[in-house]
């Protein structure tokens, strides 16, 4: 858990989000949060600003912070371009992959591994998600790195509300097979694993239904 005072009114207030205590669309008063945890309005300012980059809530001018309100179809119009776009990156990343660059994806698969297993959901969804923009940045890519980062984090409450715990782990074995298709300089499997990885995961959000999807469907 994040010691500072910021971090844990984040982490709070995201977990507060995944466990539908935060509905979509519910706006976020920054006086009433500033006296359920005891802080300034500035410290509630600060986390407002970190969970909007994020995408879990939205700011709007004049009006506050609203938690976001993602649908399915923006989901699935991000996962089209990301199969595009790293099916292209798996393949360039192949053709430069050194010892070193899948020592250190190895490693990040380590760290999904202890996330899953003490039951870290908001930290599981964010690694799981920074292993495609890590990939991005070893390869030197900052733009791509960039970008990955953008598109990810559109869908981030969908896949915080909606991702099983069955269904996180299971990216997370995919992850560790796709490496090992790297590591092996199976280039043709390693990109037919990306292809299939991202499916899976796109299915297993967008095709999950319930009372807070609905409503962001809807939308």
């Amino acid at each position: 858990m994040n010691s500072t005072p910021t971090g844990f009114i984040v982490e709070a207030l995201t977990r507060s989000i995944v466990e539908h205590n935060l509905q979509p669309g519910e706006k976020l008063v920054e006086q009433k949060l500033a006296d359920q945890f005891g802080v300034s309005r500035t410290l509630i300012r600060q986390a407002l600003f970190k969970l909007s980059q994020n995408r879990l809530i939205r700011m709007v001018p004049a009006r506050g912070a609203f938690v976001a309100a993602p649908s399915v179809a923006e989901a699935r119009q991000v996962f089209a371009v990301r199969r595009i776009l790293e099916a292209g990156m798996t393949r360039s990343f192949m053709r430069q992959a050194t010892a070193s660059q899948i020592k250190a994806l190895k490693s990040h698969i380590g760290q999904e591994t202890a996330a899953i297993k003490r039951g870290d959901i908001t930290t599981r969804t964010t690694l799981l998600g920074d292993f495609h923009v890590r990939m991005a940045e070893l390869m030197g890519n900052e733009v791509l790195a960039n970008l990955l980062t953008d598109l990810i984090s559109r869908c981030a409450l969908i896949t915080l509300m909606y991702q099983s715990s069955a269904d996180a782990e299971h990216s997370h074995v995919e992850h560790a097979t796709i490496v090992d298709a790297i590591e092996s300089g199976d280039e043709e499997l390693a990109v037919s694993l990306m292809d299939s990885h991202l499916q899976h995961v796109e299915e297993s959000l967008t095709f999950q239904t319930g009372p807070a999807l609905a409503k962001a469907s809807a939308r």
